[in-house]
């Protein structure tokens, strides 16, 4: 993402006065999942000219931050991975140059997360901050893991460890003997490394080694997962061999022995599978969801990007002749045309009155959604069955003899709506609202989800997403593309990737984004 052109190399501006001073904001990611990160933390990504994040924070976040840079300042197992003083220089020079800085941090920026260290620096330096909590790993392990680290009848009491002190005993040499008697929950982080140094000190102060214990690695993502073990079992679950790399936490306590029954996070239908879902997060929302609810891990790869059309002489005409009131109807063949009108309704200083008194249109039920963000309801969307351009026509035939219809199109559009509302006897005036292109890369995370086999199906929304979805993924797999298995919205569109010799697995009953969730869902069943 390229960085915003208002930045600057000096405090001082061009008539010598000083800059106003950028502020922080250090913002707890949570463990994993998306959806967990606060309020808060949202609306600072939102504002966010620079976004400096942790490799344990979900890159998915990033797509909150749309106007930002951003830079990973360390992953594990990669490199190169920032120095702490690194970090905190470029806090203090992104900050001076007035930026808005948001730090993700992986859980929660209080527990182990070098916070103190970037507070300091910012004190010194008189930089404005703010601390965000998030969810630490510890507290999200009882409700994703089903083991409440408190529980009335087993532990009142938790502490926290972070096992990597234990190599040079700071900042203050454990009390283990004390440790091993604290009458609660021990969650150690870090400790993968160190477990057997850790592990058979507890032991050797006294904490029986049939403790129950349960390591759990990725909590809340979706490859999540869990060891039942005992305390005197864990070093040989986590050695190299065992693939059970950071991030780990280690949960020791009687309550660790329960949550199984409790554990509502693995028995979802659609663990384990990956779909490519090919919009915007923001056009995505309700597909996204009702994946994420059913266990799905969801890949955002949009097809294709959206721009404002380069000849804009057709929505001017068209928004002059709405004011006019010289419509008796609108039809609408995507939720891009409903944004892209009704957005330029509003920067021309109307709103929805405009629309008053003609009958709104749209191809499906996921467009009529989008009109009702305007506070606007569609009045004519075609029988489930048959929402397409087509089934449109068929819908508003019988009613349009005579009138006069504005038909929102793209640079891509058929003639299919236009030419059916003229057959029936309208007169039709087109209008551009919107153009798209084709994505020609691949983003980083989804193809290396893709080239491990992490995702097996992919959405397919209309047939020009099918071509480019197409395009997109056969640069990248070649006939690899075949492994990944597409869902159609619609019968016309399977006819598409019929053509394409890439046929649908499965086709949505109804053009709707719960319709191609259950057909996912079908899918998945019969490939399991």
């Amino acid at each position: 993402m390229p960085e915003r052109s208002n930045s600057v190399q000096s405090p001082l501006g061009a008539l010598g006065r000083e800059m106003p001073i950028g502020k922080v904001f250090l913002v707890g990611a949570g463990p994993g999942d998306p959806g967990l990160l606060t309020l808060r933390g949202h609306e600072c990504l939102q504002m966010a000219d620079v976004v400096l994040y942790d490799g344990l924070a979900s890159e998915e976040l990033l797509d909150f931050a749309p106007n930002a840079h951003c830079i990973s300042v360390g992953k594990h197992g990669q490199i190169p991975i920032w120095t702490q003083s690194g970090i905190n220089d470029k806090i203090v020079e992104l900050a001076q140059q007035g930026k808005r800085i948001v730090r993700l941090k992986g859980g929660d920026p209080a527990v182990f997360a070098r916070t103190a260290e970037e507070l300091d620096v910012l004190i010194a330096e008189k930089i404005p901050f703010e601390v965000v909590p998030g969810i630490t790993a510890a507290l999200a392990a009882a409700s994703y893991v089903g083991i409440p680290i408190t529980h009335r009848h087993h532990a009142s009491a938790v502490a926290l460890i972070t096992g990597q002190q234990q190599s040079d005993d700071t900042p203050q040499p454990i009390d283990w003997v004390a440790l091993a008697r604290f009458p609660g929950t021990i969650v150690f982080y870090m400790g993968v490394t160190t477990v057997r140094e850790w592990s058979s000190k507890l032991i050797a102060a006294g904490k029986a080694t049939e403790t129950p214990a349960a390591i759990v690695r990725r909590c809340s993502w979706n490859d999540q997962k869990v060891i039942r073990c005992q305390l005197g079992d864990v070093a040989t679950h986590l050695t190299p061999a065992s693939n059970m790399r950071p991030p780990v936490i280690v949960i020791v306590g009687t309550v660790a022995a329960l949550g199984e029954d409790f554990d509502w996070f693995s028995a979802r239908p659609m663990r384990g599978c990956g779909v490519l879902v090919t919009r915007s997060a923001e056009q995505g929302d309700s597909l996204v969801r009702g994946l994420r609810e059913l266990g799905a891990e969801v890949f955002l790869q949009p097809s294709f990007s959206i721009a404002p059309p380069g000849d804009l002489s057709s929505l001017n005409d068209a928004l002059d002749a709405l004011v006019e009131k010289q419509f008796d109807g609108i039809t609408f063949s995507s939720a891009n045309g409903v944004e892209s009108l009704l957005e330029t309704v509003l920067k021309r200083g109307y709103d929805a009155r405009c629309l008053a008194g003609m009958r709104l249109a749209t191809v499906g039920q996921t467009t009529a959604e989008r009109l009702q963000r305007f506070g606007l309801r569609a009045d004519v969307v075609p029988v489930p069955t048959n929402q397409s351009a087509a089934g449109l026509v068929a819908a508003l035939a019988a009613s349009v003899r005579g009138e006069r219809w504005l038909v929102t199109t793209n640079n891509r559009s058929g003639r299919t709506l236009t030419d059916g509302l003229v057959d029936a006897g309208a007169q039709v005036q087109e209008c551009i609202c919107y153009e798209t292109t084709p994505s020609m890369e691949v983003k980083q995370r989804v193809a290396a989800a893709l080239q491990a086999g992490r995702i097996q199906f992919v959405t397919i929304t209309s047939s020009f997403v099918a071509e480019a979805t197409y395009q997109l993924l056969s640069s990248l797999l070649g006939a690899q593309i075949q492994s990944v298995r597409p869902i159609a919205l619609s019968h016309t569109i399977a006819q598409t990737l019929d053509r394409l010799g890439w046929p649908a697995a499965e086709v949505a009953e109804e053009n709707s984004s719960d319709s191609l969730v259950r057909a996912i869902s079908v899918a998945w069943r019969k490939a399991m």
